[in-house]
């Protein structure tokens, strides 16, 4: 098991320097693809994290305690060698071979367990990992990766277990490049939404659009920073395993995703391929908390669709299908944070206004955060929103908290440095005290509408159909007074350009 307790270090500009230069010497290498790069990082790391449990065993064992895991490479001379601590000080051409040959394929067959059966048997990285291919092209370039690597593990890194915000880092370089940023959201949203949820050690998380796992992550470190300090053996194994699960199709991002948790201390998460809006996912009623921002704009075959999803909202919009298929699988009194286009909270389609009806008459809608349009650049400036509800399955919505997010501490231009002033702050605290929100107008940045107002609109959940703006009466001089002074002005006018004719005919020889 990976270490539980995570200290507090920031990656500093000193490391991301090292991670830059090992970046550029796989893209000067023809690996320019910053997913492949991603990729081809993440196996190198799990083959050195495999080494590091066995040195760990042996230490243990040095002084005479029983390690309770298993040691990860054959005890016979071949296994050895492919040990990261064996072969990353030999000849270039010598590791090239010794891992393409052996140290991949052995990756790509790890987590099999003699006394299970079937996928069960396989670690949810394994599971994936077997359709990859290792691409880097030199052992020249990998010389490089490796030796960069290294000095950060030993020099950089040592001491502390940075290995989650060294990977997340890496991540974020996925939007930088400007592709497949898709795939993420930014840290500091995520972590807003996991505020709004507040998920505990007992809970199932699920994010059926997982992408690199993020919500997931932070899902983690929320619990972590929240119960560490009291949570039983027994959560501790819950969290290790069966607390978190995510759903993607594409497998890429199922390895990637799976390499981060596990760097993240969550041994053995429930990464699954699958399409969580077609009839294959018949999950029901199985979690506490669901974190998701799911793919905005996709159309899906009817034909595909499960009949449960149809009856909420007949559609094959995926970001409406989306929210009915959280509904599906929270548990009652489960909690769900979202983001979806602005278009879900004014769509005027049958399946728009039936989804919100959905939400506001059969659950607990709790709040609708507008979010300004530039918090996904650079590769997407799309109008979102947060919902935050509860599944109770018999209504419960009173009053839906709104709020006007204006800024998220980041500017919203294609550069999102960070600015002085954050929302967020505000709105975790106002969030989780609504009982003070009662005398705010609707003029203010948050406020609460009835239930009954809603419904009269519609189900209309845009907040500019509530949000009232002030205006301040400006008083201006009668017109006959305005008319004297552009008189007035005129004249003075006439008398400069005059004297600067005078000028000019005086100058003449």
């Amino acid at each position: 098991m990976l270490l539980r307790k995570l200290e507090s270090l920031m990656i500093t500009g000193e490391i991301k320097t090292k991670i830059d230069k090992i970046w550029t010497d796989l893209w000067a290498g023809g690996v320019t693809n910053p997913l492949h790069v991603i990729e081809q990082l993440t196996y190198l790391m799990f083959i050195r994290s495999l080494d590091e449990n066995d040195i760990q065993i042996e230490e243990f064992e040095n002084a005479g305690v029983k390690a309770n895991k298993k040691r990860m490479f054959p005890q016979t001379d071949e296994g050895q060698a492919m040990r990261w601590s064996r072969f990353k000080n030999r000849e270039a051409r010598k590791v090239f071979e010794l891992i393409g040959t052996k140290v991949f394929p052995f990756i790509k067959s790890l987590g099999d367990d003699p006394k299970l059966l079937g996928d069960d048997a396989k670690s949810a990285f394994s599971k994936y990992i077997q359709d990859a291919i290792f691409i880097i092209p030199t052992p020249q370039v990998l010389e490089k990766v490796i030796t960069g690597l290294d000095g950060l593990y030993q020099h950089d890194l040592a001491g502390h277990d940075m290995q989650g915000d060294l990977y997340e880092y890496m991540l974020d370089k996925l939007a930088t490049a400007g592709q497949n940023g898709q795939f993420r959201t930014p840290k500091h949203i995520r972590d807003l939404m996991v505020h709004l949820v507040e998920p505990g050690p007992g809970d199932r998380i699920c994010d059926p659009a997982c992408g690199t796992a993020g919500f997931l992550i932070s899902a983690a470190e929320y619990i972590r920073k929240k119960h560490e300090a009291k949570m039983t053996e027994k959560q501790w194994a819950f969290f290790d395993s069966e607390a978190f699960s995510g759903f993607d199709m594409d497998r890429t991002m199922l390895r990637i995703s799976a390499m981060n948790l596990m760097l993240h201390s969550i041994t053995r998460p429930n990464v699954l391929y699958r399409d969580s809006v077609s009839k294959s996912n018949e999950i029901s009623n199985r979690f506490n908390v669901i974190l998701a921002n799911p793919p905005f704009s996709g159309v899906v075959d009817k034909e595909g669709i499960s009949d449960d999803l149809k009856a909420i909202c007949n559609t094959g919009k995926t970001e409406l299908l989306f929210v009915a298929v959280f509904l599906r699988m929270l548990r009652v009194a489960g909690r769900c944070a979202c983001i979806v286009p602005d278009g879900v909270l004014f769509g005027s389609s049958n399946a728009h206004k039936a989804l919100r009806k959905e939400l506001v008459e059969k659950h607990f809608l709790r709040a609708v955060i507008s979010m300004p349009s530039g918090v996904f650049k650079p590769y997407a400036g799309v109008s979102t929103a947060i919902l935050v509800f509860t599944k109770t399955g018999d209504g419960g919505t009173d009053k839906v908290w709104f709020y006007d997010m204006k800024s998220d501490g980041f500017s919203l231009d294609d550069k999102r440095v960070p600015t002085k002033h954050s929302d967020i702050p505000d709105i975790k605290k106002r969030f989780h005290n609504l009982k003070d929100e009662a005398d705010r107008g609707r003029t203010d940045p948050s406020f609460l509408v009835e239930k009954a107002d809603i419904v009269a609109n519609d189900y209309d959940l845009s907040i500019n159909k509530y949000k009232k703006t002030e205006y301040v009466a400006e008083s201006y001089p009668p017109p006959a007074e305005i008319l004297a002074d552009v008189a007035e002005l005129e004249k003075k006018i006439t008398v400069g350009i005059a004297e600067l004719r005078k000028l000019i005919k005086g100058d003449r020889p």
